[in-house]
C-alpha cells in the first residue's frame, strides 16, 4: 500500500507517460482500485500543497496547527502571545507518535475520502474505490471471516499510516512554516523543503521523496532522475 502510494503520486504529477490523459487514467486505477481512495481528493489537496507549501491556511498538510501541534517558530510564538492552548504543546514531541503517524490514515483519511467523493459527486472515483473494497473482501473473507478481514484492513492502514507520515513530514515540517508572505514561487519551494540522505533503502522507502527539493522545483520530473 505504501509503494502504491508513491506510484499514484507519480501518475498524479503526470511524470510517467508523455501524454497527460494516460497519466490521469492510470492514476485513477492505482489510487482508486489499488488503494481505495479518490483521485480527485488527492489532486484537490496535493495541488494546494505544491502551490503554497508550509503556508498556514493554504497548505492542507499543516492544518494540524494549532489543534494538535504547534508548528513553526513564527506560529508557535503567536500562540504563546495569544495564550491559546489546545494541547500541551510542550509535550508534543511525545504525543506526536500517538496522534500523528498511527492515526492519520485509519482514523481520518478512511472516512473523509468517502465524504469527499459523495459531497463532490465524484461518482467515477467512488466506483473505483468500491472496486478496491469489493476485491479486498472477496479475497480475504473466505480465509479470515468478517472480523479477521476488517482487522487485517485496519492493520494494513495502521502500518501504512506510520510509513506515510514519517516520509511526508520529515522533509517539510523541520522547515520554515508561516502565513503566506507572497514570496516568489522559487523561494517559497526552497524554504519549505529539505532533502534526506540518498541511499538505495531511502530511495525505495520514500518513493524518492527524499529528494523533496528537486521534486518541488520539478514536480513533473520522473523520480529516477531527481539525483541528476
Amino acid at each position: 500500500q505504501a509503494q502504491a502510494g508513491w506510484l499514484q503520486h507519480d501518475f498524479g504529477h503526470l511524470s510517467v507517460f508523455s501524454k497527460s490523459r494516460w497519466n490521469h487514467w492510470v492514476h485513477k486505477f492505482v489510487i482508486g482500485h489499488l488503494k481505495g481512495a479518490p483521485a480527485s481528493w488527492w489532486n484537490h489537496l496535493h495541488f494546494q500543497h505544491h502551490a503554497k507549501p508550509n503556508c498556514f491556511r493554504k497548505d492542507p498538510d499543516v492544518n494540524m496547527h494549532p489543534l494538535f501541534f504547534a508548528l513553526g517558530k513564527t506560529l508557535s510564538v503567536e500562540l504563546g502571545m495569544q495564550k491559546k492552548k489546545f494541547m500541551p504543546y510542550n509535550h508534543q514531541h511525545k504525543y506526536f507518535f500517538i496522534i500523528g503517524p498511527p492515526a492519520l490514515v485509519p482514523l481520518y483519511f478512511q472516512w473523509y475520502i468517502f465524504y469527499f467523493a459523495v459531497q463532490r459527486k465524484q461518482w467515477v472515483d467512488l466506483a473505483w474505490m468500491l472496486s478496491f473494497y469489493i476485491r479486498f473482501f472477496l479475497t480475504y473473507l473466505p480465509f479470515l471471516g468478517v472480523k479477521g478481514t476488517l482487522g487485517l484492513h485496519l492493520l494494513v492502514r495502521f502500518i501504512e499510516s506510520n510509513w506515510f507520515v514519517w516520509v511526508t513530514q520529515m522533509n517539510h515540517i523541520p522547515m520554515h512554516i508561516d502565513y503566506d508572505k507572497n514570496v516568489d514561487w522559487f523561494s517559497t519551494q526552497l524554504q519549505a523543503t529539505c532533502n534526506v540522505h540518498q541511499s538505495f533503502f531511502n530511495d525505495w522507502f520514500s518513493g524518492h521523496l527524499n529528494f523533496q527539493i528537486e521534486h518541488h522545483l520539478f514536480p513533473t520530473m520522473p523520480r529516477h532522475n531527481y539525483w541528476k
